[in-house]
């Protein structure tokens, strides 16, 4: 993927509509931009249009009706696997290759890349390195691996090829308060280090307002609001107010 020039949107939704098979709909009228390296957290209930918002965006599904644009380019105009080669995709408990080693499923991009194995042997250590795991493990299996260890396992995959964009759909929703809030907090720094455009699904206000450049409030299949963080913990909307009410958000939205 280029490097464009900085204030163009990196994605962008254009009046996009979703529909399956069934004719019902899933998304509509959507518009949203994605700017190069912020973290948009797409944020709603079960049902809003999250995950499908997300799988729009690497061509997994494609819209009924408007556009998306990766790069400035339709989804449909590209190669659909060097779209996807180009993103990382990761997802709740890590969705790892079970008979495959650590090693092997952080450098399963790599490897489809045809990359030299000493380059492929470096760029895997550095990445255990980088989500603070031992490296001792590379030859560990998932089920060899506590919960958390998977997720940064999932993560290292996700930037195995170095993608400039990152996607995320409810990656640490499945672990323990602890190990969640202890991954939220190396997601931080490492998106401060490796500044990747990152969309971000969860249904958690807290976990949005800790790590979101920008929250983009859904609700059956329609974008309500995208405000900054701070912006949205004294919004008026009234959806908004019902998920500061929820969460006891309203008098602690600013991170940490």
């Amino acid at each position: 993927m280029s490097n464009s020039t900085k204030n163009v949107p990196v994605i962008e939704f254009r009046e996009v509509a979703y529909r399956i098979a069934s004719g019902q709909e899933l998304l509509n009228g959507l518009n949203l931009l994605v700017q190069r390296g912020e973290t948009l957290v797409l944020l709603g209930r079960s049902g809003s249009g999250k995950t499908t918002t997300l799988k729009l965006i690497n061509d997994l599904v494609s819209p009924s009706e408007g556009e998306v644009l990766v790069e400035g380019r339709a989804t449909t105009q590209w190669d659909p696997i060097r779209l996807r080669r180009g993103i990382g995709y990761v997802i709740q408990d890590a969705g790892l290759f079970p008979h495959f080693t650590v090693e092997r499923n952080v450098a399963l991009v790599p490897r489809i890349e045809e990359w030299p194995p000493d380059r492929i042997r470096k760029r895997v250590a550095e990445l255990l390195q980088l989500v603070g795991l031992d490296a001792g493990l590379a030859t560990r299996y998932p089920r060899e691996l506590s919960g958390g260890q998977r997720q940064r396992v999932g993560v290292a995959r996700g930037l195995a090829a170095d993608p400039p964009i990152l996607l995320m759909d409810e990656p640490f929703g499945a672990l323990d308060p602890i190990t969640r809030a202890e991954l939220q907090r190396e997601f931080l720094a490492l998106q401060q280090r490796l500044q990747k455009t990152v969309v971000f699904v969860t249904h958690d206000l807290h976990e949005a307002l800790l790590l979101g450049t920008r929250i983009a409030l859904m609700e059956a299949g329609r974008l309500v609001v995208t405000l900054s963080s701070n912006e949205f913990t004294k919004s008026s909307d009234p959806l908004v107010q019902k998920y500061l009410d929820a969460f006891g958000a309203r008098s602690n939205g600013n991170r940490s």
